[in-house]
């Protein structure tokens, strides 16, 4: 099922049991975050605040907060599927020869007619402009301050529209937006994301950028926003790819750019390039405050929305948070891409306590000596990937998910004397551990099984496994004795 807005997915989620409201009043200062990390680490169902003081709008929190509902959202059994729909798309290439081509035509002509199908659709209207504010006033947002030592009230589930001034390539990505006063919030763009780039190219050419903040959006193209798609490709693209319907689009009312026709809110505006101000301190996802700093200001010079807007925020800090759950799933679903490049990668895992991408897990088929650094700096060198500090390197059967595993082969495989690759680069401008920001250190270990090719002179020992019939045996075995079987939960004969 393709949700084309946020109402749509509230309604099926209200529908399925996965959503409550609050009917009583809750402050956006502190208290609604105070809810929502309660529920989310409950594994509880999206919800709705329709009682916030000072607000003209509802609030919704934790919609992505379970994979279930991140599932449902990208109308899949799970994340998963949704990876298996990209491998096929990332593997289109031409048929070889005659019998290729017959072999392979009808998944090409399918992939073709997938590509064809994710255009964003242009309108000349949409409900994200039935009201057009005849001032602009973001105290009538019910916008949070989610900690008690944040700068202020900040934005956290924008989903902002900017552009490259030399190709007028649109970019969306979701950056948060302190607010300063009536009409300004500060632009967090981390130096190495792309409306970072395309701020400084506009700043280059002495211009004000063009700016749209999107907030509440159909799922598929927030998820979409905060993806790490291959620069170049649109974000509206993937989202159509996602929702298997074109994303539809409407020219703003103010800036040269185009938005989600079906968005529940709309800042619009510039930044002017000479002009910063302090932004933060800010409860990141590090479980730590990120430090107050300069950033651009975002002028919001216009606000349109639809004429029962709900207001869509998530709640960042220390996992288990919603953007830990969507940073597992943005990893299954990008896993194809990276096998694209690395094809000897049979799994990966980015583990939650690791805050998304300071640590990573890869296994792979091994092939020559050093293959693993080949692999640990193929990865640094793809795209966010670049950000791992801590990266470990297993053979194709560790199971990568399984962390006991992943230490158990770390520790019994891994020499440090000659395993580990130590390397200096760019860091998440998060990253706390590095004195200067931005740039640290990262080490790559090899905890794959040494072999003489690998200039290991020790002959490997033999590793110990169950054997077949005794394993079978026993199972009767502990069948057939009631206490065993139900001790170790089998059904007894």
């Amino acid at each position: 099922m393709t949700f084309r807005n946020l109402g749509e997915f509230l309604a099926k989620l209200e529908g399925v049991g996965d959503l409550a409201r609050v009917t009583r009043p809750v402050s956006r200062d502190l208290e609604i975050t105070e809810v929502t990390q309660r529920v989310l680490r409950a594994d509880g169902p999206a919800l709705v605040f329709e009682n916030v003081p000072g607000a003209v709008m509802p609030v919704v929190t934790n919609l992505l907060g379970s994979p279930r509902r991140i599932a449902l959202a990208l109308d899949a059994e799970n994340v998963d599927a949704v990876a298996d729909r990209v491998g096929r798309l990332v593997h289109l290439r031409p048929p070889a020869g005659i019998l290729g081509a017959v072999r392979d035509l009808s998944g090409t002509i399918e992939a073709l007619s997938t590509l064809r199908s994710l255009a964003p659709k242009r309108v000349r209207s949409g409900p994200c402009q039935e009201v057009v504010e005849s001032t602009v006033d973001l105290d009538r947002l019910p916008i949070l301050k989610c900690w008690p030592k944040d700068g202020g009230r900040t934005i956290t589930y924008p989903v902002v529209v900017t552009s490259d001034p030399e190709t007028g390539e649109p970019h969306t990505g979701i950056y948060r937006l302190q607010q300063y006063g009536p009409d300004t919030l500060g632009m967090h763009f981390q130096v190495h994301r792309v409306g970072a780039n395309n701020y400084r190219k506009w700043a280059a050419r002495g211009e004000k950028m063009p700016v749209a903040a999107v907030i509440g959006i159909d799922p598929a193209t927030v998820f979409s926003g905060l993806s790490p798609v291959p620069e170049g490709i649109s974000n509206f693209v993937f989202a159509s790819f996602l929702r298997s319907e074109p994303v539809e689009l409407v020219k703003a009312t103010s800036v040269d750019l185009e938005v989600p026709a079906q968005a529940e809110i709309v800042l619009e505006g510039y930044v002017d390039p000479t002009e910063r101000h302090v932004e933060g301190p800010f409860g990141d996802h590090t479980g730590y405050y990120s430090a107050a700093e300069p950033f651009p200001v975002f002028h919001v010079t216009r606000v349109t929305h639809r004429e029962r807007a709900v207001y869509l925020t998530t709640v960042t800090g220390k996992p288990p948070t919603e953007d830990a759950v969507l940073g597992k799933a943005v990893e299954r679903v990008f896993l194809p891409v990276i096998r694209l490049v690395l094809p000897e990668v049979v799994d990966m895992n980015l583990p939650a306590p690791g805050l998304f991408i300071n640590v990573g897990v890869v296994a792979i088929r091994k092939s020559y000596p050093d293959h693993p650094r080949k692999v640990m700096h193929a990865l640094w060198g793809l795209g966010q990937m670049m950000f791992v500090r801590y990266l470990v390197v297993v053979d194709e059967d560790v199971d990568v998910h399984d962390l006991s595993e992943v230490l158990y082969r770390v520790g019994l495989q891994a020499d440090p004397a000659r395993d580990l690759e130590l390397v200096q680069g760019p860091v998440d401008q998060l990253s706390i551990s590095n004195p200067i920001p931005n740039i640290g250190g990262k080490v790559g270990i090899d905890a794959t099984r040494k072999r003489p090719e690998d200039g290991f002179p020790r002959p490997w020992p033999e590793e110990i496994r169950s054997d077949p019939a005794a394993a079978l045996a026993a199972e009767q075995a502990i069948r057939q004795d009631p206490a065993l079987a139900r001790l170790l939960g089998r059904s007894g004969r």
